[in-house]
């Protein structure tokens, strides 16, 4: 209590150095978060009891509502609902038996960019020091049926910016919570659809295709409503949406799976047919779809099973993979009644044939979903319509800030010696050799460090002629640089163990060559008289020895 009122003790001064290194940290190109202290920590613990935070977008209803339940239903998550209705939210926690100390509901609307940074915002203040264990971005909305593009607070079309640019810029806001987590996951909730080459995706009418981002690249705003610049079409909009998701998953994963170990992922959980998804498509398709796909198909999943096939994705062992489009073989398992079990979350036991927990594989993915220079600029432009900002890519991870101080400072050192060395003359040469010396001096120092030629290269005018006995050595003087510092040859044998072997640092050049050429011109550059343009004839084009 003492140490929390004054100026001194153990948190007072971790601060001041935290301080410190965060203030050399910008210089070193780094971006270094003070760490929690005792307040912090206190109340991540008393909130939290060591569950895994997770962030679900569209919880209160379809497959997000079934989804947060499977997770609550473990006990070992605490999940923030990301809605835009707040009442309808609670209404559906409490029928649902959500526990009100594992469920917080925040406000989010996805349709505003605005609200999307708010809730983030919100977010970190309410979490504290916890880290974001899991992002699952769920929430979409589907409208095949509208003549018209429906606009968004920002001016993009709905689909493209609720289903895909606002997930695109959350993302890029909760990277640096995810990224101190351990074992971090983010799911992104993609489809058949937007995976052309399955029948889903690519036998049915419009097929998901973002051609040239031509409609992106102008700003996919009112009234471009679609990323390829075309006219507008509702079906093909959700799609296309779905393809983006698919893209983004794998270019986070090339971008930040190694530097960061989140693992990055998106599914197709099934074909949901009786989901609120599809509210906006008319009456006698939402009464005869999902009959087709349960008894012709057989690509019918309930919302139950689909939400525990996102719940697996996020919770499974198996599922830490990162770059892995995930999908189910098998029919549903539906129906499978009071005899199925329920063991840290997983089905076990019951009816149906195929499609559970056992089921799920790595699916292939399409080749328009694979394209990298599509993608690249889905990357670039989509960050210039969110203004989301992202770090530098395929960074390895330091597990520990302080090294990448430490390193940022070792790299402006070598820097600045790189340039005193150029400054000096000729990088790594060592003084008084010629250029036929250079290697037999690099040999002698056994492979020395940069610093230590650059120090010798700084020698008098003496040295660098060869007339001083402190540069003429015998033979049976230890290799060493001027400064002292003794070196290992590669085999791990001290310098002085090969004594006799060595060479003088300032071997006798025989008349006549081209290094005793050079050493002649340097001596009667030094002595005032200037260089002369052009060797003697007698060494230009005489072999060195």
């Amino acid at each position: 209590e003492n140490h929390s009122r004054g100026s001194s003790g153990p948190d007072s001064s971790m601060r001041l150095l935290l301080a410190l290194a965060a203030a050399v940290a910008p210089a070193a190109g780094l971006n270094l978060q003070m760490p929690a202290l005792r307040g912090q920590t206190g109340l991540t613990d008393a909130r939290f009891g060591g569950k895994k935070l997770v962030v679900v977008t569209g919880t209160s209803s379809g497959l997000g509502r079934k989804t947060a339940a499977a997770l609550l239903r473990t006990g070992k998550y605490h999940v923030v609902g990301a809605v835009r209705d707040l009442d309808k939210m609670e209404v559906v926690a409490e029928v649902d038996g959500f526990d009100p100390d594992l469920f917080t509901p925040m406000h989010c609307e996805l349709n505003s960019f605005a609200s999307v940074r708010a809730f983030v915002d919100e977010l970190k203040e309410w979490k504290a020091a916890k880290p974001v264990d899991r992002l699952i971005c769920n929430a979409a909305v589907y409208q095949p049926s509208l003549p018209y593009a429906k606009w968004s607070e920002d001016g993009h079309e709905q689909q493209m910016q609720i289903n895909y640019l606002s997930h695109f810029l959350l993302t890029s806001l909760l990277l640096d919570d995810l990224a101190k987590a351990p074992g971090a996951r983010c799911v992104f909730v993609g489809s058949v659809t937007g995976n052309d080459n399955t029948v889903g995706g690519g036998g049915v009418y419009p097929i998901a295709d973002l051609k040239k981002l031509d409609g992106l690249k102008l700003g996919a705003k009112n009234p471009i409503s679609m990323f390829d610049g075309y006219n507008f079409d509702g079906a093909k909009a959700y799609k296309d949406s779905k393809l983006c998701l698919m893209m983004t998953s794998n270019l986070l994963h090339d971008k930040y799976a190694k530097q960061t170990g989140i693992a990055f992922s998106s599914i197709y959980p099934g074909c949901i047919a009786e989901s609120p998804l599809f509210r906006e498509k008319r009456a006698w398709f939402r009464k005869y779809f999902p009959i087709f796909m349960k008894y012709i198909t057989g690509g019918f999943v309930g919302e139950e099973e689909a939400g525990m096939r996102l719940f697996q994705v996020a919770h499974d062992p198996r599922c830490s993979k990162s770059g892995v489009y995930w999908s189910w073989n098998g029919g549903p398992r539906e129906g499978r009644g009071e005899g199925a079990l329920e063991r840290d979350g997983q089905i076990l036991g019951g009816g149906g044939a195929g499609g559970g927990w056992d089921s799920i594989y790595e699916n292939d993915q399409s080749d328009k979903v694979l394209n990298k220079e599509t993608a690249a600029d889905l990357w670039k432009f989509s960050s210039l319509v969110t203004g989301a900002e992202w770090p530098a890519a395929n960074q390895p991870k330091s597990p520990c800030p302080t090294l990448k101080v430490v390193g940022a400072v070792a790299k402006a050192m070598n820097a600045q010696e790189e340039a005193r060395r150029k400054a000096a003359g000729h990088a790594g040469s060592m003084p008084g050799q010629g250029l036929a010396g250079m290697a037999e001096a690099d040999e002698t120092v056994g492979g020395g460090t940069a610093g230590a030629a650059g120090q010798a290269a700084s020698g008098g005018a003496e040295a660098a002629l060869g007339t001083n006995a402190a540069v003429s050595q015998p033979a049976s003087t230890p290799a060493r640089t001027r400064r002292g510092f003794r070196f290992w040859r590669r085999t791990g044998a001290p310098a002085e163990a090969e004594e006799a072997e060595e060479a003088p640092l300032a071997a006798p050049r025989p008349e006549g060559t081209a290094a005793a050429a050079v050493e002649a011109r340097l001596k009667q550059a030094l002595a005032g008289d200037g260089l002369p343009l052009e060797a003697p004839a007698a060494s230009r084009g005489t072999p060195a020895n």
